[in-house]
């Protein structure tokens, strides 16, 4: 088994914080996207996309799709269960990790994709314009937020889940789009701090 990572990109890093909440350990391959690696035929034949992260198994299987090789982690250990247990708490955990991806994730990347200067290699073309679009969009759903963390210690209720990883590995990634979350959302600093101090954070 191996994992085709990237140290700089989010959705790989989505991969190792949900690994190191299991306590899994992946042999690991980097490929450097910023020298487009991740285009180069050998890694082609391993994912058509040329996106990361990829999990090949042993026998020669590949799963690609950051949430995808999750799910593969969740149904060989459900302990910790990271995509809730339970009816009720897998529907409010696949409704905050969906929110979360298509409201917070997705229009954080716009801005990043289609501003940033390193991009411009590789988000081709890039559309100034539909990265400020997505500035207020990536604001508005901050407020969803944190609207639901005043209420909840975790973004899809009292366990830390997906959800969070996805929202955590998002909120970081507003730096390199240069976006803050602001100060008044104080129940969105609460979690982040707390979801930041935990080991897996560092993965």
């Amino acid at each position: 088994m191996k994992l085709y990572d990237t140290k700089t990109a989010p959705n790989p890093r989505r991969t190792r914080i949900f690994l190191a909440e299991k306590g899994i350990d992946v042999p690991a391959e980097q490929v450097d996207i910023m020298t487009q690696q991740h285009k180069s035929p050998e890694y082609t034949a391993i994912n058509p996309l040329q996106r990361m992260p990829a999990l090949v198994l042993d026998d020669g299987t590949v799963i690609c799709e950051s949430l995808a090789i999750c799910r593969y982690f969740e149904a060989l250990r459900p302990d910790p269960p990271l995509f809730g247990k339970g009816a009720k708490e897998i529907g409010l955990v696949e409704m905050w990790s969906r929110r979360t991806e298509n409201n917070f994730f997705a229009t954080v990347a716009a801005v990043f994709r289609h501003l940033h200067p390193a991009m411009k290699e590789l988000e081709v073309p890039q559309v100034p314009a539909w990265a400020e679009a997505n500035k207020p969009r990536v604001m508005a759903f901050l407020e969803i937020l944190d609207a639901q963390l005043a209420n909840n210690e975790f973004v899809a209720g009292d366990r830390y889940s997906v959800a969070d990883i996805t929202a955590l590995v998002t909120a970081d990634f507003m730096k390199p789009a240069r976006l803050s979350i602001p100060d008044q959302l104080v129940n969105v600093k609460r979690w982040h701090a707390a979801v930041s101090a935990r080991p897996s954070a560092k993965a």
